[in-house]
C-alpha cells in the first residue's frame, strides 16, 4: 500500500509576523497546493485567513478558496471545521456549506496548550449528520485515545460517513493531548480494531515529534499529515522554509519504507471521495 501525504499548510495557531513563510493569502495558498501536490501530496488541509492574515471562517472566502483549489489542482480539498479555538459552533458548521470533498471531525474536547478545544457531543454528532447529508468526506481527528472510542459510539449510533470509509488523523503532541510517541501510537492502533475493518489512519506530530510520530506511523501501516499548521521548526535552531521542505521530507521516508505517495486519484479512491 502506498502512502496517503496530507499537507496541513497554514492553521491558525501561528502568526504570519512571526512566521513569515506561512501562506495566509489565496494566492500563496494556491502557489503552496501546486507545489506540493507536485511532490507527493494528495490532500489540503486548510484553514484561512482574512485581510489582516488572522484566522476567520468567512463563507465567501471558504467557498473562493475551495473553487480556487480546485481549478489549479488535482488535491482533495479538506476544510477545517475546528477554525480557531474561539470560534463558535455555528461558524464552524458552516463550514460545510462550502462544498469541499473532505472536511475534519474532531471527536471530543481537549485541552489546547493553554486554551480549551471545545467539541460537544451533541456538535460532533451534527457535524457527522450534515457531512453525509452533502456528501462531504470526514477526517476524524483524535486527540486522545477516548476519542477513538467516541468515534465508535458515533459510528455505532449514526452510521458510517459519507463515502463509506473510515478514516481518522491521529493528533499527536498537542500540550493537553496524548503524546508524540511510539507507544501512544501504537495504543490508538489497538482501540482501532473496534472500528470498522477497513478503517485508515493518518498522524499527525506536532512540534519536536513531527519525525518519531512520521517513522511510527509508517512502520504501523499508517498515513502521514504535516505541514506548517503543525511545526514550523524544521530542525533544532532551523525554521521551516516552506511547506514543500516538509512535504519531501515525509515523501522521503515514505519512500524509504517502500510505501510511496499515493496519487490524487489512488487517494480518493482509498477515502471514498468522489472523482
Amino acid at each position: 500500500m502506498g502512502t496517503l501525504i496530507t499537507v496541513a499548510p497554514t492553521g491558525a495557531e501561528s502568526a504570519k509576523a512571526d512566521v513569515p513563510a506561512l501562506p495566509v493569502t489565496l494566492d500563496e495558498l494556491v502557489s503552496t497546493a501546486k507545489e506540493c501536490e507536485a511532490l507527493g501530496a494528495s490532500v489540503i488541509h486548510v484553514h484561512i485567513r482574512d485581510a489582516e492574515t488572522r484566522p476567520t471562517l468567512d463563507p465567501g472566502r471558504l467557498r473562493e478558496t475551495v473553487t480556487a483549489l480546485r481549478e489549479s489542482t488535482g488535491l482533495i480539498v479538506q476544510l477545517s471545521t475546528g477554525g480557531a479555538v474561539t470560534d463558535p459552533e455555528d461558524a464552524r458548521l458552516a463550514v460545510l456549506e462550502a462544498g469541499p470533498d473532505m472536511a475534519s471531525c474532531t471527536m471530543g474536547t481537549v485541552n489546547f496548550g493553554d486554551d480549551v478545544f471545545l467539541n460537544r457531543w451533541e456538535f460532533v454528532v451534527g457535524l457527522h449528520l450534515r457531512m453525509q447529508q452533502l456528501g462531504v468526506v470526514p477526517e476524524y481527528e483524535i486527540f486522545d485515545l477516548g476519542h477513538l472510542t467516541a468515534l465508535q459510539r458515533l459510528l455505532d449510533k449514526w452510521g458510517l460517513p459519507a463515502g463509506g470509509h473510515v478514516h481518522v488523523d491521529l493528533v499527536m503532541g498537542v500540550p493537553g493531548g496524548m503524546p508524540g510517541t511510539t507507544e501512544a501510537l501504537v495504543a490508538c492502533r489497538q482501540a482501532m480494531r473496534d472500528l470498522p475493518e477497513d478503517t485508515t489512519f493518518s498522524a499527525t506530530g506536532i512540534g519536536r515529534s513531527t519525525i518519531p510520530v512520521m517513522l511510527a506511523s509508517l512502520s504501523a501501516g499508517g498515513h502521514l499529515r504535516v505541514g506548517m499548521e503543525d511545526t514550523v521548526t524544521y530542525a533544532k535552531g532551523r525554521p521551516v522554509e516552506s511547506n514543500m521542505q516538509l512535504v519531501a521530507r515525509a515523501v522521503g521516508f515514505a519512500q524509504l519504507a517502500q510505501r510511496p505517495p499515493l496519487s490524487t486519484s489512488e487517494a480518493r479512491t482509498l477515502l471514498g471521495v468522489p472523482a
